[in-house]
């Protein structure tokens, strides 16, 4: 896989769009996030989401990469499952990248999870051996970050 890095960029971001929604498929799709990508657009917010998904051992095409990239902001939407995913691990390494280099704002939601079960998952990938120990000690670091950061915690359908 052949991305361009922000490190390879220069300092000053070219922001081409306002928002980037990074979410896991399966969980909200079709609930909380169509919802929070509609009521962006509502409001004349340029917003991007993998309207496609992945499948099972696709790499994620350069495309998705480039509206990470060009995002001002990143909404990324934690649920119970996210952590679970190295597509949407993979992801948010990539959104941190951007904000350490770009100085993209990072916004997460917490969709009915806790900070605590995001890591849970973490013993999955390390016993699986499919992944490489070095991307998910990566991976690790990236959601660490991510669940420090001031955000919102929407329990029973409320923030």
């Amino acid at each position: 896989m052949t991305t361009e890095t922000p490190s390879s960029k220069s300092s000053t971001p070219t922001w081409k769009r306002w928002v980037f929604l990074s979410f896991r498929g399966e969980d909200t799709r079709t609930g909380f996030t169509d919802h929070l990508y509609h009521a962006l657009s509502q409001k004349a917010i340029d917003t991007f989401r993998d309207d496609e998904g992945l499948k099972r051992g696709e790499e994620i095409p350069p495309a998705l990469w480039k509206g990470i990239e060009e995002s001002r902001y990143a909404i990324v939407v934690l649920s119970e499952k996210f952590a679970s995913s190295t597509w949407c691990l993979r992801e948010l390494t990539k959104i941190v990248e951007c904000k350490r280099v770009l100085g993209q704002t990072v916004i997460p939601i917490f969709y009915h999870v806790e900070k605590t079960d995001l890591i849970k998952p973490f013993a999955e990938h390390e016993r699986n051996g499919k992944d490489n120990m070095e991307e998910v000690n990566k991976w690790r670091e990236a959601l660490t970050e991510v669940v420090n950061l001031p955000g919102w915690d929407l329990k029973d359908g409320y923030l």
